[in-house]
């Protein structure tokens, strides 16, 4: 297995990551969980968002990886590409927990652009 596939199951899990910190309270009620995430504190509410985009940034991703893998596109250009992803995913997630917004949306677009970057490199 290559290190873009393994960086498909590292995106993949990543959202979970913020869930715990928007969970991560004294009032969370583990019986009605839809109801609790009402009532979160701005950097939880920061959190539970990042966990929704990163949902969102994922399929795209993982198409992306995939496509460039059955077009036989460099791997080490590939690895890079998606290896540079998932950091970028995780510099983002904290930039959003922590109110970093102009910077967060930097790091957005590069991320978005190594997505591009590996359809880019499937041609």
């Amino acid at each position: 297995m290559t290190l873009a596939y393994w960086t498909v199951l590292a995106a993949g899990i990543l959202p979970y990551f913020a869930i715990v910190v928007a969970k991560w309270r004294p009032d969370y009620d583990n019986a009605a969980p839809r109801a609790s995430l009402e009532r979160l504190g701005a950097m939880q509410q920061r959190a539970y968002w990042a966990h929704l985009n990163g949902f969102e940034a994922f399929p795209l991703f993982a198409a992306a990886v995939i496509i460039a893998h059955l077009a036989q596109a460099p791997q080490q250009w590939v690895d890079g590409l998606a290896l540079g992803f998932v950091v970028l995913r995780i510099i983002y997630t904290l930039l959003y927990i922590y109110n970093q917004p102009t910077l967060r949306s930097l790091v957005w677009t590069a991320g978005f652009l190594c997505v591009v970057g590996l359809f880019v490199i499937s041609f």
